[in-house]
């Protein structure tokens, strides 16, 4: 697979706008996304906001290695990593008890939704950043989310502190991930296929 060039100006933006607690409109490996540092509860609160979201609902966080994975989850089922390294599209997991994550990125029965990427510019975001990366559709909520950039919402556009370049002029219609509970005992069910 052919690695399209990350240009250096554009990841350093991004990156100093996740640093500074703002608000990304970026590419993922599914659809574009409203990003922010997972850790900071106000940058969070700043998505709740951006998109009039109900505080009920949980976002996802996006990791570029499950290596990381037990940095954010007390206990992850060994099986967690077989389900990663054996899926072939975008799998978000949702885990029992989160840790060192922003309160309010956190379901209120404790658990979280995450996803390692495959995305040239996400993962090497990641990298650079060394923290994860709120991910959540780039819409207001209740309207259907964009399948590429040309279809975001121009209030979204407006709304976050910066724009990524990277895939902006990419035509093709991003879907959703896969979405499983996995609880701490291994077993496991589909939410969303």
């Amino acid at each position: 697979m052919q690695r399209v060039a990350i240009d250096r100006a554009d990841l350093n933006a991004a990156l100093e706008t996740l640093k500074a607690g703002g608000l990304i409109l970026y590419p993922t490996d599914t659809i574009w996304g409203i990003g922010c540092d997972a850790t900071n509860p106000e940058a969070v609160e700043k998505i709740f906001q951006l998109k009039g979201r109900d505080k009920g609902k949980s976002m996802i966080v996006l990791l570029g290695t499950d290596n990381q994975l037990q940095s954010y989850v007390q206990e992850v089922p060994e099986v967690a990593y077989e389900l990663i390294e054996a899926t072939d599209k975008p799998l978000t997991i949702i885990y029992s008890n989160a840790k060192n994550l922003a309160p309010n990125v956190i379901a209120e029965d404790g658990s979280i939704g995450i996803r390692v990427v495959n995305h040239p510019f996400c993962e090497t975001l990641l990298q650079r950043f060394r923290k994860p990366i709120v991910s959540t559709s780039a819409n207001i909520s209740g309207q259907a989310s964009a399948a590429n950039f040309h279809e975001i919402a121009q209030e979204i556009i407006d709304g976050v502190d910066y724009v990524v370049q990277f895939g902006q002029h990419e035509a093709t219609k991003g879907t959703a991930s896969t979405i499983m509970k996995l609880d701490p005992s291994g077993k496991f069910e589909f939410i969303r296929k």
